[in-house]
């Protein structure tokens, strides 16, 4: 009689053994239907080498129901499921759902029916109808969907495709994507570009693992460079996985993309909706998906023939999974690289210390790129010393970093203030009795929103409406903003500068998809003088007249006692100061701070990020810091305060 060892997605049941009937081919990475009590459920078959459970005699094993039609999880991605399991100290059940979409999804096959504007306004109009056709604008989706986008019920939906303002269409939900072409749009590389694509290119063609650190200041080309090597595994015939830390970039970067191979790629996030999500799960695992972009969660999905993984702005603190099964993106990735023997590119201008490290000691190759592409040069760095050179009583923007967006105004050129801060303030209090607003859940501050007039807590995601007394004393009237945050200088800006046209950009403001892309085109167009932003405009963006950044406060990521506050105030920093002078304009940062004698500090002004980066090596490897040893956290947390 022959068994089946399997995965199911209970972390407490463990491994379970079933009885493979007669004529059923099981092998390992089948994903099978199972009994379980009354109930079936979804498995995954594994070796039953690698996983322990109680041993049950054949005669109580329960027959498996049925082998889902779709490809067996290959041998490189359960080994990658085993790793993380282990490394992270998490059940490989709870992995291993990570590789699955939905059951839908592992049924394939069918079609699905989607709805879309027809442009016919129904007679009959209500402020709900109205919401729901905003919000469709554009959409194409199922009324499931459609409901869940425009914050209405299905209800007002189908109201509306019998008015006739919505309509059917039928989705063949395993249609295949539009082939990229590597040959569509061949660039210009400088020298630097070349050598280093060349190199790329020869690794994928070794198809074997490398992996590579692809150190390149902002704005030298480093996209260029890797999207030669997706060229070549295109030309193989083998699929390419980029990682993209945050969903707002992949707006920009899908318009590079396209303009170099001619069609989109494959996208894989959480706002992608399920019929797509469906879709790509499918095709990637037959093979037919050519390039995946997509956010941390597309390194577990079933590749059929994984030829090359790029992680762009490998630095960014976004690729930890903070979560469920906690894990960091980019050393899973050259993990996967090197279970598929693939090779793997990490592409930053400011790359973590442990990447810079694993690079000194060989285990990386490093590719530096240390010019700016087309003869741009690098912005000139000013400190703004805030103790010397103070603002205003109530304001927050030193009088030199005012007159310099004004010179930009009159030249027509762009400036970006960044504070990374989102709301209007970070603190509420009551000037009569002095309560402050705290998060009853988890006790931060909570942080003001005037725009939509909300006190929210950025750690939890509890929010209340301002109130119009202090609940404490009663008193009217009398709550007052401690502190500024991206609306507060976005308004104190507009009070100098009345004529400025001013955009935040924020998690808040820039929160789908249009959005940015109308922002981005905005910016591009000059339609915007000043842009107030949080870490969202600190990379992935290119836009010619912005010329000047100012840093509102630069002290603020050095708070606390983080092992890597200094290593993280830096990288963005630098990454925020490499907007200024992208194009033939020179740039300028500068950098308010009540501490220039910081060892940040001095090194941003100095541009001797090389000085920066060995103190702090050195002042981990004497602490027995990662990476030269391992840290844990032990977090306690209760329901209860005591």
């Amino acid at each position: 009689m022959k068994r089946a060892r399997l995965v199911v997605f209970n972390a407490a049941l463990g491994a379970l053994d079933y009885r493979v009937p007669t004529g059923m081919a099981v092998e390992p990475g089948s994903i099978v239907v199972a009994p379980l009590g009354p109930r079936q459920i979804i498995g995954i078959a594994w070796e039953p080498e690698s996983l322990e459970t109680a041993e049950v005699p054949d005669g109580k094993l329960r027959p498996l129901l049925e082998v889902l039609p779709t490809p067996p999880l290959r041998a490189p991605l359960r080994r990658l499921i085993e790793w993380t399991a282990d490394y992270y100290c998490a059940p490989v059940s709870a992995v291993a759902r990570m590789a699955l979409a939905s059951s839908a999804a592992l049924r394939g096959g069918g079609t699905v029916t989607e709805y879309r504007l027809t442009g016919t306004v129904p007679e009959r109009m209500t402020p709900q109808r109205l919401a729901a056709l905003d919000a469709v604008h554009g959409e194409q989706a199922t009324i499931r969907e459609l409901s869940a986008l425009a914050r209405v019920s299905e209800g007002v939906l189908r109201g509306l495709v019998s008015a006739g303002a919505l309509e059917p269409v039928v989705v063949d939900v395993d249609r295949p994507y539009p082939a990229a072409n590597p040959d569509h749009d061949i660039p210009d590389l400088s020298p630097n570009q070349q050598a280093a694509a060349d190199t790329f290119v020869a690794a994928v063609r070794e198809y074997r693992f490398r992996p590579f650190l692809l150190d390149g200041v902002t704005g030298s080309g480093k996209t260029e460079c890797y999207f030669e090597a997706v060229a070549e595994a295109l030309r193989l015939g083998r699929q390419t996985l980029m990682l993209l830390p945050e969903i707002a970039l992949t707006q920009n970067f899908l318009r590079r993309f396209e303009q170099r191979f001619g069609v989109p790629p494959v996208l894989w996030h959480s706002s992608v909706k399920s019929t797509e999500r469906r879709r790509a799960w499918r095709l990637i695992a037959s093979g037919d998906a050519q390039v995946i972009v997509g956010a941390r969660s597309a390194l577990f999905l079933p590749y059929a023939r994984l030829g090359l993984i790029v992680v762009d702005e490998a630095h960014e603190v976004s690729f930890k999974q903070g979560d469920g099964v906690r894990y960091n993106a980019r050393d899973v990735a050259v993990i996967r690289a090197k279970f598929e023997g693939a090779p793997v590119i990490l592409a930053s201008a400011t790359p973590a210390l442990e990447s810079m490290q694993l690079a000194e000691n060989g285990t990386y190759e490093r590719i530096e790129l240390p010019d700016r592409f087309g003869g741009a040069t690098l912005p000139s760095i000013d400190i703004i010393d805030l103790r010397d050179e103070q603002p205003e009583r109530g304001r927050w923007l030193a009088p030199r970093l005012v007159e310099e967006i004004e010179a930009r105004l009159e030249r027509g050129e762009q400036s970006l203030l960044f504070l990374n801060r989102r709301g209007y303030a970070p603190l509420t209090l009551c000037r009569s009795c002095g309560h402050r607003f705290q998060c009853p859940n988890c006790t931060a501050w909570l942080v003001e929103h005037r725009f939509s007039r909300h006190l929210a807590c950025h750690h939890c995601g509890h929010e209340v409406t301002v109130p119009d007394a202090c609940p404490e004393c009663g008193e009217a009237d009398c709550l007052v903003a401690c502190g500024p945050g991206v609306e507060r200088i976005a308004d104190e800006v507009a009070e100098l500068l009345p004529s400025a046209r001013i955009v935040q950009a924020t998690s808040d403001t820039l929160n789908t998809p249009e959005r940015i892309s109308d922002f981005v085109s905005a910016a591009e167009e000059s339609a915007i003088d000043v842009i107030v932003g949080t870490q969202l405009v600190t990379k992935g963006y290119h836009f010619p007249e912005l010329t000047l950044v100012g840093v509102v406060d630069a002290d603020l990521g050095l708070e606390g006692g983080d092992l890597r506050a200094g290593e993280r105030t830096y990288q963005q920093i630098a990454q925020v100061g490499g907007r200024a002078g992208r194009g033939e304009k020179p740039g300028q940062v500068l950098i308010q701070t009540r501490h220039p004698d910081a060892p940040v500090i001095t090194a941003l002004a100095s541009g001797d990020r090389d000085a920066f980066y060995e103190a702090e090596t050195q002042g981990r490897r004497e602490a027995g810091a990662p990476p030269f040893g391992r840290w844990a956290a032990i977090i306690v947390s209760s329901e209860d305060e005591a």
